[in-house]
């Protein structure tokens, strides 16, 4: 091995450190889970869920540490989940709670967001950034720290996306670059390649950083005193960061063999992700979760998402304190067209309310003209009877998870012979995979073997920078596998889909 590049790879609960060689082969990897620790809201005293940045520090460090001891480790990259940035006093020091922008702050709070910084209509027209219910996007996050945390937020000296806080802590030097900078923040501005108005109606300007680099360019080296921490050389390189979506995409973009297609990365936010040539959003994308973020060559890609994963684990998770069982639903097509063709129970999004292609949608369960919505089902005040049959349940979960793939690939520009790749913790998900390609019959629907393609993505950017290359020299070393979904007949899913769009949407 000539040398390794080391991946911290950030999602919400789970956190990675992997090790890639120069062929992009993963030699090790570590794993923990951090849980939200728990501040009091200043005004109200509700809970407020913040990232617990010194324990995951600690244990970046210790994970590095040992993996120094074993691999020839010449670069390290960052790749972290979004809508999340960390504000820092002039000594380089946090200021203020990093807090989880799953967090609602009420309709009034959003009403004087948009008086402050403009229309949202307008705004996604004009910067490409949709309006997220809670603080999805992050300059409502700023703006939340603002009006609670005030005199904290006095102190800030600088604000940094998590992937570039992350690469300070490690060099010390401040950057901001395209893929997390332009994924829904309201911050940029795509057209002109710049900072947005927001940024001055909000007076952060001045504390944005003015280093703007490629994603795959080196951040900076190691500080001395992270390198003793380390083990490592002070040479050791770090990547600017990039968002997690935006690496998973980045092997895709490499191969690039298939013409047209949308990457369906499944997880805990379901992302259709649509390279593209051009800027445009279509009249109808208006008010809807749909946006333009940046790839990391600095293309557009066009986008939509939901809570896909968040809201099949909370319906699984609750289904077994119910049934009392660690029993998984088993899949039967059977119970999927059964459910079709009666066309009686509904389970609808979000469980994020606001934060999908449903936006007005109130989560729950319909069941034979009952609803039950997802807050009484978790108090346990109103439980449906589907809890009662797996093989149903299983089957109107991923009936709605199939229809909310579908919006979200129409509004992110699937069009007739659009290949779409499904890759991320669906692939597993049979009923799901085989509805989505048995009613998407004019398209091309492959699962891909790509195994943890964002902290994979991630160390390309990491070699492209120790090597100076660009992602196409990479090519060579990735290998994509496309496997075609079994078809199966579902001949009443056009009319159960209506019926549930219009409950959706009332």
């Amino acid at each position: 091995m000539d040398y390794a590049v080391a991946v911290i790879d950030i999602g919400m609960t789970n956190k990675k450190v992997a090790v890639y060689d120069q062929n992009l082969r993963q030699m090790d990897a570590a794993y923990k889970n951090f849980e939200p620790m728990q501040i009091p809201h200043p005004v109200t005293g509700d809970e407020l869920d913040v990232h617990d940045l010194q324990g995951m520090k600690d244990w970046f460090f210790a994970t590095l540490k040992e993996f120094a001891q074993k691999y020839p480790i010449k670069a390290i990259s960052v790749t972290t989940h979004g809508a999340t940035f960390v504000c820092l006093d002039k000594a380089g020091r946090e200021c203020t709670p990093c807090i989880f922008y799953t967090y609602e702050p009420g309709p009034e709070f959003q009403k004087e967001f948009y008086e402050t910084v403009g229309q949202a209509d307008e705004l996604q027209r004009e910067i490409y950034t949709p309006p997220f219910s809670s603080m999805i996007n992050p300059a409502k996050g700023i703006f939340f720290l603002q009006k609670y945390f005030h005199e904290s937020f006095q102190h800030t000296d600088c604000i940094l996306n998590y992937p570039q806080y992350w690469g300070y802590i490690l060099t010390g030097n401040k950057g901001v670059e395209p893929t997390y900078i332009s994924n829904h923040s309201y911050l940029w501005n795509h057209r002109e390649e710049a900072y947005s108005q927001v940024t001055e109606k909000l007076g952060i300007k001045q504390l944005l950083p003015e280093n703007y680099r490629n994603t795959y360019e080196a951040l900076g080296t190691l500080t001395p005193q992270v390198a003793q921490e380390l083990g490592l050389p002070e040479s050791t390189i770090v990547t600017m960061g990039i968002h997690d979506s935006n690496a998973s995409l980045l092997p895709y973009l490499a191969k690039d063999s298939h013409g047209d297609f949308i990457l369906n990365s499944t997880g805990t936010w379901c992302v259709s992700m649509h390279p593209q040539s051009e800027l445009a959003l279509n009249p109808e994308d208006v008010g809807k979760i749909v946006y333009f973020t940046q790839t990391a060559l600095r293309t557009p890609v066009k986008i939509a998402i939901f809570l896909g994963g968040m809201e099949f684990d909370t319906y699984i998770s609750l289904y077994k304190e119910i049934a009392h069982t660690d029993q998984f639903p088993s899949y039967n097509p059977e119970a999927f067209n059964a459910v079709l063709q009666e066309k009686d129970t509904f389970l609808l999004p979000e469980v994020v309310p606001g934060s999908g292609q449903y936006t007005t949608s109130k989560p729950g369960i319909l069941e034979k003209g009952k609803f039950h919505s997802l807050e009484d089902i978790k108090s346990k005040k109103s439980i449906p009877e589907l809890f009662k049959n797996p093989e149903r349940l299983l089957a109107v979960l991923d009936i709605s998870l199939v229809i909310q793939t579908i919006t979200a690939l129409q509004r992110a520009g699937m069009k007739e012979g659009t290949n779409i790749f499904t890759e991320g913790g669906f692939r597993k998900n049979k009923g799901y995979n085989q509805l989505l390609a048995s009613v998407l019959n004019n398209h091309s629907v492959q699962l891909t073997n790509m195994e943890e393609a964002t902290a994979f993505g991630a160390a390309m950017t990491g070699i492209m920078a120790l090597e100076n290359k660009s992602h196409k020299d990479l090519a060579d070393t990735i290998t994509i596998e496309y496997t075609d979904v079994e078809k199966f007949q579902f001949p009443e899913f056009e009319s159960y889909q209506g019926e549930w769009i219009k409950l959706a949407i009332k």
